[in-house]
């Protein structure tokens, strides 16, 4: 909303010395968002007078065509002769009145005047536009023509109001009153404290049976219309200069008197109008919903089908008007058109001042895709009270303006309705805001806004006709708040109540992303939505458990309608990404929720919005969700280790993904067991599946290795691309959340290698579990430091795994005896189950 601080001025007293920007101030302080302050001719410099043109003459020779004219502008010029200017418009003749810019003044944009020669002739100033002077579309196109009463040589930046601050107003949806300039200086009443002259406070006439004849048959849809005539108006009459100026400093274009008027008392009073030609109606002005099919050409020339839902103005022969959104071309305002028999035009107006359900008008505005003034402002909510006014305020100008004659007739039709009232305890927006304003501030500032208030400690609000937002108590204890200053508000710290923190579940989860970042992968978070057919390029088998997928009714994009099963389908896309952008040495990970739809398809239940939903409902509601579990994935490419003068570096392999796996299960304090699997889209010779016990049983918990080069190739990854993924909450529901500390003993390790020659078949994890079991408790810890394979020396088909064992007790120090009789013991398991025999 556009507000011109001259108009704002003529309906509160503000101080003299009062600018744009500390209007803009308080009114933001109030609660408005005034975005900007325009300045207005705030560049320009005169002399800029009026002039009246006395000769025109055509220039030949020119590839376009040039008038050098000759323009009275009294004294302004300092002799009194007449100008003499070049100008190419054409939409002016001999004796009219124009605006005229003098040698040493300078436009809007920094544009000095001067005398100059041009097309053989010097031209001595410029004869104006409006778009020149920076006051917007007049509908013309080319130079302004003042009326023949204006005074040559008057100052025409006063006289054109060329010097003005308009203010920017956004208007939230809820504040549908501060889209007029009524709405807007009772704001600004409030903020300064002064008081408010309301343009609504007129004499209306009362109803009576002499009105022009109207039907509502949805006192629904419209629950009060006013309907006034007035006839005899001037075809030729024009809208003033001012009322012009205004409608283009609110952002509008003058089009006819009978048009600026019923624009300028909307933008005024914030009641949308519509003026038909009372010749071109039929019958009885109805308003009723339009039956399915029906035509109607709107004024903006375009036939529209109706929908059964619109709400129509309509005569007897049908729709003549949307309601509450734009008029029908079959009852235009003519223009007026000069002819031989005279000034023919429109002279007698009906004008229509009504009340439309801003719902209805909202989804009609919406399905023929047609926003105008009058549906925006019904939309957000206008007064209904108000529509009386406005009729006789238009009725008014136009006897003024035009000449007319009002008739006596009044139609006023009002659906039967009762204010609104809300109780509100006195002391409740205290409590809202944590400030105690008292019960005298509470009523000073509801009645500010315009409420009836009455009671002591409960009050009972009525809520004004022009405020349809304000429905219950909080609204209330918001428009106190508001107004006393959110900038009064204290900041104060919320305070948690003691002896509460992260769940077990939430503090793995950051032990999980700091073990990762500290092994130097980096968090990317990636939108859970897939496309089905990524699990064609991740190479999923046809009846894999992570093709069910939980679709979206109205998914962000066409193309990602699915909620993921997997991490990777993100996680490698990001990866794509990067790699694309020159980051080639990536180590990514993520967690999050996956969504596996359940083998029952059932229906969500609608919970109450009365009361708080009981555990059975939130139960029934929760089991027709997706099962939800959270996964952690990484993903590897380019180099792990940089090469430098340290060494040479190394590339990212399956182990290191592998590892992920096993510092995301220590983490949980669960127990890995890695062994060698074939999953999607894992390499089948590079691929380890991790499992867990649970319950006495095994479980595949997740995957980890480097990935095919088919699922490579169909994502565009980079070669030897690594990968793992791990159902955390199963981790967390085998592991042990309980803190170790490590374990400090005073005693010596002994150490024995070990080097045990297999079948190459055999995975090391096999022999290693051997051989944990078969030296008991001694074994302090175990690791496999070598893997080496030689047909000539171990033989066809056979591996040899290095073994270093770590023994130590806690209550003395091991023998060498002791050490090896348990490292016997082991060796002799590991032969037992995997056929292992002692390399030598």
């Amino acid at each position: 909303m556009r507000v011109p601080l001259s108009w704002l001025r003529e309906y509160v007293d503000l101080p003299a010395t009062q600018t744009g920007r500390d209007v803009q101030a308080k009114l933001i302080s109030a609660g408005l968002e005034v975005e900007t302050v325009e300045q207005l001719g705030a560049d320009l410099k005169g002399p800029l007078v009026v002039g009246q043109v006395l000769t025109i003459e055509e220039l030949e020779g020119f590839k376009k065509p040039i008038r050098f004219c000759t323009v009275d502008v009294g004294q302004a010029n300092g002799t009194g002769e007449p100008q003499e200017i070049v100008c190419g418009a054409r939409n002016f003749q001999v004796g009219d009145k124009v605006v005229v810019v003098l040698p040493g003044a300078t436009l809007p944009g920094g544009f000095s005047i001067a005398a100059r020669k041009t097309y053989g002739k010097t031209s001595h100033g410029m004869i104006c536009s409006s778009d020149e002077l920076g006051m917007g579309d007049d509908g013309t196109h080319g130079i302004i023509v003042l009326p023949p009463e204006t005074e040559v040589g008057k100052d025409a930046i006063e006289l054109l109001e060329l010097v003005d601050e308009v203010l920017d107003i956004a208007v939230t949806a809820n504040r549908g009153d501060c889209l007029s300039i009524r709405g807007v200086a009772r704001e600004t009443a409030i903020a300064y404290g002064l008081p408010l002259r309301d343009p609504a406070l007129i004499d209306v006439p009362a109803p009576n049976a002499y009105g022009y004849p109207v039907q509502v048959s949805d006192p629904f849809g419209c629950d009060r219309f006013t309907a006034r005539t007035v006839t005899g108006l001037r075809p030729e009459a024009r809208s003033p200069i001012w009322l012009q100026r205004r409608l283009q400093k609110v952002g509008m274009r003058p089009i006819s008197l009978a048009v600026d008027v019923t624009n300028y008392v909307m933008m005024e009073l914030g009641q949308p109008l519509h003026a038909y030609d009372r010749s071109l109606v039929r019958g009885t002005i109805g308003v009723r919903r339009a039956q399915e099919g029906e035509k109607l050409v709107t004024l903006d020339g375009v036939e529209r089908t109706l929908h059964a839902e619109d709400l129509v103005i309509t005569d007897e022969r049908g729709p003549i008007g949307l309601a509450g959104v734009m008029g029908g071309a079959n009852t235009e305002i003519a223009d007026h058109e000069v002819t031989e028999e005279g000034v023919n035009g429109t002279t007698d107006v009906v004008i229509e001042a009504a009340h439309f359900d801003a719902v209805s008008i909202a989804r009609t505005a919406r399905r023929h895709k047609l926003l105008s003034e009058a549906s925006r402002r019904f939309e957000r909510g206008v007064d209904p009270q108000a529509a009386a006014a406005a009729a006789q305020r238009t009725v008014d100008l136009l006897v003024l303006l035009a000449g007319g004659t009002a008739e006596a007739g009044v139609t006023e039709i009002i659906a039967p309705s009762a204010p609104h009232t809300i109780t509100l305890p006195a002391g409740h927006p205290d409590k809202v805001a944590g400030v105690d304003y008292g019960r005298e501030t509470v009523v000073r500032r509801l009645q500010q806004v315009g409420c009836d208030v009455y009671g002591q400690d409960e009050l009972l609000v009525t809520v004004p006709s022009w405020r349809p937002d304000l429905v219950d108590p909080n609204d209330l204890a918001e428009e106190v708040i508001r107004l006393e200053g959110y900038e009064n508000l204290p900041s104060t710290l919320p305070k948690p109540p003691s002896g509460r923190g992260l769940t077990h579940r939430q503090r793995l989860h950051r032990r999980v992303g700091r073990a990762l970042a500290g092994a130097g992968y980096v968090e990317a978070p990636n939108y859970p939505f897939v496309s089905e057919q990524v699990f064609d390029q991740l190479g999923l088998e046809g009846d894999d458990p992570a093709r069910r997928v939980v679709k979206l009714v109205n998914p962000l994009s066409d193309e990602e309608p699915a909620l993921r099963t997997t991490l990777l389908p993100g996680l490698l896309g990001a990866l794509r990404r990067n790699d694309g952008r020159g980051s080639h040495d990536l180590a990514l990970f993520e967690t999050g929720l996956v969504f596996l739809p359940r083998e029952e398809s059932r229906g969500a239940t609608h919970l109450p919005v009365d009361r708080r939903p009981t555990d059975e409902e939130i139960a029934a509601l929760n089991a027709a969700l997706p099962a939800q579990p959270r996964h952690v994935a990484v993903v590897l490419a380019g180099a792990r280790e940089q090469a430098g003068w340290w060494g040479k570096g190394r590339p990212a392999d399956w182990a290191d993904a592998v590892e992920a796996g096993r510092a995301v299960a220590r983490e949980a304090g669960a127990e890995l067991i890695v062994r060698k699997g074939q999953y999607g889209p894992w390499h089948p010779g590079r691929c380890a599946e991790l499992v867990v016990v649970a319950d006495g049983a095994e479980q595949v918990v997740g995957h980890a290795g480097e990935l095919h080069p088919r699922v490579l190739k169909a994502l565009g990854l980079p070669e030897r691309t690594c990968a793992m993924e791990l159902n955390l909450d199963a981790l967390e529901a085998v592991g042990d959340g309980t803190p170790q500390a490590p374990g400090i003993s005073s005693f010596p390790v002994a150490t024995q290698d070990v080097a045990l020659v297999v079948d190459k078949p055999v995975p090391a994890v096999e022999v290693e579990a051997a051989l944990r079991e078969g030296a008991g408790e001694l074994l302090e810890s175990i690791r496999l430091f070598d893997v080496y394979e030689n047909a000539e020396q171990l033989g066809e088909g056979r591996k040899s795994l290095a073994y270093a064992l770590r023994f130590r007790a806690a209550d003395r120090t091991l023998t060498v005896d002791e050490a090896s009789a348990a490292r016997d013991a082991a060796v002799a398991l590991a032969g037992e189950r995997t056929g292992a025999v002692l390399r030598g």
